[in-house]
């Protein structure tokens, strides 16, 4: 009985694990993405002084932030570009900008 507990934990443990692996951001497809991002916030992705730098922000604040701006729970000009992208797009695009040196 103990055994048949230990395994079906054992099976639920490695399911959150592999569930949270997928979560995760391809940042290979988050620059090939960035290019529209590019326009504003530099390829470099450090901004200038009316636009924010996003490069080495937190990939998961930052996928929350594109999330946020998508719903419209922040209202920003943001808004209507990232309209058109998924949630795997915003996480893949955050994976991306987490791996750019911060200045």
């Amino acid at each position: 009985m103990l055994a048949r507990k230990l395994i079906i934990a054992m099976m639920f443990i490695l399911m959150l694990v592999a569930g949270a692996a997928q979560a995760g951001g391809d940042a290979a497809n988050g620059k090939t993405l960035s290019v529209d991002c590019a326009d504003c916030h530099g390829e470099d992705g450090l901004g200038d002084e009316d636009v924010p730098a996003i490069a080495g922000m937190d990939a998961a604040a930052q996928a929350q932030a594109l999330a946020d701006f998508q719903s419209g729970a922040v209202e920003s000009e943001m808004a209507d570009y990232v309209e058109g992208l998924s949630e795997q797009d915003m996480l893949d695009l955050a994976a991306y900008y987490a791996t750019l040196p911060a200045n």
